[in-house]
């Protein structure tokens, strides 16, 4: 059991410092792309808006502006296994499936072995509340096949497991923003109290700032989390864990 990765895992104090250490570490078992993503907006009818997505990526730019930028993970085999299925999966399962897939399926895995991204494991993880999902794309280095993956994976895949599932719980604590939709600390912190109940008038006398200002941090907070109400705001920075954090 690797204990001491754990330990390190679950004291880490922001996204990318328990980012960089999965990092690390799975490249000592031959994973040197790792491709995370995880979203709390899932329905019937989709993953929520793109923004909101928390992705964490060590593939090249070019991979990434393909792959998720121009969105063909949506049509990804290993991407559709997660969306439907908990657990870990070879990679082995796209050969095994490849007369079912759809043409561009089939695109997709042109372009991943284009590219490179041809031996690995997706790990999709499980969540107790519904609409969060997350996963997890293992990419073996060029040279190892995919039954060299899996025989690592008939020794490690256990550790391993347990270690991208801490990490991810972990992720799940820590604040995270999607770029340029970080809060100020006095977004915040009138978040925050309106997230108790109180009212501007309430929130003017504790801060000691006029109404007019509370309101204009309340625009500006809406703005940035790309919501329209306040009550979205406060919901929507809670999910971020932004509220009620540890700052620094």
């Amino acid at each position: 059991m690797p204990l001491a990765y754990i330990d390190r895992a679950i004291g880490s104090r922001s996204v990318e410092e328990v980012w960089t250490l999965l990092t690390e570490k799975l490249r000592t078992y031959g994973f040197d792309r790792l491709l995370y993503g995880f979203t709390r907006n899932m329905t019937t009818f989709g993953l929520g808006g793109p923004g909101d997505f928390m992705i964490l990526s060590t593939h090249t730019p070019e991979y990434t502006k393909r792959f998720i930028d121009d969105r063909l993970y949506f049509d990804a085999p290993m991407f559709n296994w997660a969306l439907r299925n908990t657990g870990a999966c070879s990679w082995s399962w796209v050969e095994r499936n490849f007369d079912a897939l759809s043409e561009r399926e089939r695109e997709v895995v042109a372009f991943n072995r284009q590219m490179g991204v041809t031996a690995g494991y997706t790990i999709s993880f499980h969540d107790q509340k519904v609409r969060n999902r997350a996963g997890l794309g293992l990419t073996a280095k060029p040279g190892l096949t995919q039954a060299d993956v899996d025989a690592l994976w008939q020794r490690c895949g256990h550790e391993i497991h347990v270690m991208c599932q801490v990490t991810h719980l972990v992720f799940t604590t820590l604040p995270y923003t999607p770029p340029g939709r970080a809060l100020t600390a006095r977004q915040r912190e009138v978040l925050e109290w309106v997230g108790d109940g109180k009212t501007t008038q309430d929130i003017s006398a504790i801060m000691g700032i006029s109404a007019a200002t509370i309101e204009k941090h309340l625009r500006l907070a809406r703005e940035a989390l790309d919501v329209e109400t306040t009550a979205q705001a406060v919901l929507k920075a809670s999910f971020q864990n932004q509220l009620y954090a540890v700052q620094g």
